[in-house]
């Protein structure tokens, strides 16, 4: 345990030197505070919780922009070293490649945590200062920016699964940015077509069910939108939370498996790569 914590300090003071933390942090507080006060300005009058349109809006940002976050911070952690040379300077000391893997996965996701929650924490707090947040709703706030954090930590995961696959490090960065647009664009377009030329005959409510667990983002989705009244409400997506059937135990299981699954497979993979 002492040498993952040892490399999880280190990815946090490359990052710190990197001006990574900051840059992600100043991001997401700034989209966050113009998310949370332009778009929940029209609520005065249809006398909707400001903070549950503010839960809709960051949860629309956070499926595309931590999952970006999370590939760039992640997918040269283990192809770049190796190109440069410093991971086998790092193997030479008595420390085992699953403790550098989990070592380098605390330390991204805890400058990705960071920046989640202080960016959103600082929207959070300024509508409770300006007394436009309502107290039922903050329990939805904490669950979607824990959930964030989470989906963070899936797509992290999934970029040390590319670093370990491939052997260079622009090819990395391509296959990186291909999971991005499948997981957050094309997968929902191409699912939305087929469920049009379906009709219902042979995509059921089960096999919706799967399709949506296979991606990490629509998981998400549901979980933050349809996990509380006020919230699915709001969103309109009440009727598709009690079609699924999805419950948030479930939801919340697919985004950890989705997160530790590609996390072992780049553990396996790392501990055979010759460096």
């Amino acid at each position: 345990m002492r040498q993952v914590l040892i490399i999880a300090g280190k990815e946090w003071r490359d990052g710190m030197r990197n001006r990574w933390v900051l840059a992600t942090t100043v991001l997401l507080a700034a989209l966050a505070l113009t998310l949370a006060f332009l778009g929940a300005a029209p609520t005065g009058t249809v006398g909707v919780s400001t903070l549950a349109v503010t839960i809709v809006s960051l949860s629309s940002l956070t499926i595309f922009l931590v999952p970006l976050i999370a590939l760039l911070l992640s997918y040269d952690a283990i192809v770049g070293e190796v190109d440069r040379g410093t991971m086998a300077l790092l193997l030479a000391y008595p420390v085992a490649r699953w403790q550098v893997m989990l070592g380098k996965f605390a330390g991204h996701l805890g400058i990705l945590s960071f920046a989640t929650v202080t960016g959103y924490g600082i929207a959070g707090l300024a509508l409770e200062w300006a007394g436009n947040a309502d107290p039922g709703a903050w329990r939805a706030f904490a669950v979607m920016v824990a959930s964030s954090v989470l989906l963070g930590g899936v797509f992290i995961a999934i970029g040390y699964l590319v670093s370990t696959l491939v052997r260079d490090h622009g090819t990395a960065g391509g296959i990186a940015i291909g999971v991005w647009l499948i997981f957050v664009l094309l997968y929902d377009m191409a699912l939305l077509g087929v469920l049009v030329a379906d009709q219902g005959r042979a995509v059921t409510s089960k096999v919706l069910n799967v399709l949506l667990l296979l991606n990490p983002a629509d998981a998400y989705r549901l979980l933050n939108l349809t996990s509380t009244t006020d919230v699915s409400g709001f969103a309109g997506v009440a009727g598709l939370g009690a079609s699924t059937g999805l419950g948030p135990a479930a939801l919340l299981g697919a985004l950890v498996a989705w997160a530790v699954v590609p996390l072992a497979v780049a553990i396996a993979l790392f501990s055979r790569r010759q460096v």
